[in-house]
């Protein structure tokens, strides 16, 4: 027991003689370390991170860095040009109209009337009393070269037809005339009228009145549609040719008649053409041409 204390104590003073040195050791290292940092910035070299700290902390998410691509230059491409589909195509919206009844349409078509035409101070050249039933009876007579003058749209010329018969008749005969041209000027206000008639308006509107106008038609016991017997009026006028010869007249009665027995065989409605003028004439056929054009195209259209 007793030897056992002082061998303590001589271990003892071992430890702190030995313990100096390192002492110094450990101060140096630290102020070497200390003096290192002040240089560098106050930077520190990196340590290892315990995981359970990385847990605890956040995760710092980089933020994407824009990736320059290369630009690629292409070559014009011609494109068709793009077509509407059906489904993308406007709506045509259809107008209805609204038609009075056949007895009450006079007033209607005297309110459209200054539409269709720009020579509106002709108008009263046209009789407008029952004006549809007027244009289905003298067009249905027309087309089968009779004239029913009773119903005729127009109003009578003022001027009848007339010869002079003081003039010298025709190779010696009597009562043979050359028919003078002259007395065609009568029907030039009529054809005025008709050329100043838009053509396609017209026959809009005669799509328009189809309804009133087959009504009408069939009040004279017709079932057939009356486009054909409009247009078969219209042809007639169209295949009309005037004689090369001259137009000699006479009169056995009150009325004249044509010497040539051929012009005088001919239908009234012919014959009407004929006192119609050439140059009269020429100007319907251009005109009507264009209107039967028109109609036809609308008729197959609505058919």
């Amino acid at each position: 027991m007793e030897n056992s204390e002082p061998t303590q104590q001589i271990d003892q003073g071992k430890g702190e003689k030995n313990s100096g040195p390192l002492i110094i050791f450990i101060v140096t290292f630290l102020l070497v370390v200390v003096a290192f940092w002040q240089f560098s910035g106050g930077k520190t070299e990196k340590r290892p991170i315990d995981s359970s700290e990385l847990l605890k902390q956040e995760p710092v998410v980089p933020e994407p860095q824009p990736i320059e691509e290369p630009v690629i230059e292409e070559e014009p491409v011609e494109r068709p040009p793009t077509e509407l589909v059906e489904e993308d195509k406007p709506a045509v919206q259809e107008i209805v109209i609204t038609l009075p009844e056949l007895n009450e349409s006079d007033d209607w078509l005297q309110k459209k009337l200054p539409d269709l035409t720009w020579r509106n101070e002709l108008i009263p050249l046209l009789v407008t009393e029952d004006i549809i039933r007027r244009f289905v009876v003298f067009t249905d007579n027309f087309s089968q070269g009779l004239l029913a003058y009773e119903h005729s749209l127009f109003v009578q010329p003022k001027d009848k037809f007339s010869v002079d018969e003081q003039s010298v008749n025709v190779e010696g005969e009597k009562n043979v005339w050359q028919w003078d041209s002259k007395t065609s000027k009568r029907f030039d206000l009529y054809v005025d009228l008709l050329r100043s008639v838009d053509s396609t308006t017209l026959v809009n509107w005669y799509i328009d009145m189809k309804p009133l106008v087959d009504e009408a038609y069939r009040e004279l016991g017709y079932e057939e549609d009356f486009t054909y017997t409009l247009q078969d009026a219209i042809t007639r006028v169209l295949d009309m040719e005037l004689p090369k010869s001259a137009m000699e007249v006479t009169r056995t009665s009150v009325m004249y008649k044509y010497q040539d027995p051929q012009l005088e065989a001919l239908d009234d409605s012919d014959k009407l053409l004929l006192r119609i003028g050439k140059e009269n004439l020429l100007i319907i056929k251009s005109v009507l041409l264009e209107i039967n054009e028109k109609l036809a195209k609308r008729v197959d259209n609505e058919g």
